[in-house]
């Protein structure tokens, strides 16, 4: 079963409110769902977006494939992102890097380098400033 999180219409005509739900993809965008997670009403200003994210999350990591509105609220209310740093995809700051070993020890030669540099450059300036006089 293609398990989607996507919007359910609620409301009168021309004054829609939305569901955030889980819901089998082969049902009817108004049908029976599995789970509601939140709700979503436009018309306010600013937008009113209730989302639980513990369940959000949940779905998204037992594979639930959010449609394009869905992901943005999902990405509004943080739970999004607490996907992609569970997954993996978003590295955090307090995190280690993959390879910090390897990266620690290219940059001494680098620095190495930029360091002989500017005092060969600072040599020829002197070396033709003495040229002039």
């Amino acid at each position: 079963m293609a398990v989607k999180i996507r919007l359910t219409r609620l409301g009168k005509k021309k004054q829609p409110t939305y569901r955030v739900v889980v819901m089998d993809s082969r049902k009817p965008r108004d049908g029976r769902y599995i789970e509601q997670l939140g709700v979503y009403d436009p018309r306010q200003e600013p937008s009113l977006i209730k989302i639980d994210n513990e369940r959000a999350l949940h779905w998204l990591r037992t594979g639930a494939q959010p449609t394009e509105r869905a992901q943005k609220l999902l990405e509004i209310s943080g739970a999004w992102t607490l996907f992609k740093v569970a997954k993996g995809d978003i590295h955090t700051v307090g995190a280690p890097a993959p390879e910090p070993a390897a990266k620690v020890e290219a940059e001494p030669a680098i620095e190495d380098v930029a360091e002989e540099a500017p005092a060969a450059e600072m040599d020829e300036m002197s070396d033709e400033s003495g040229e002039d006089e």
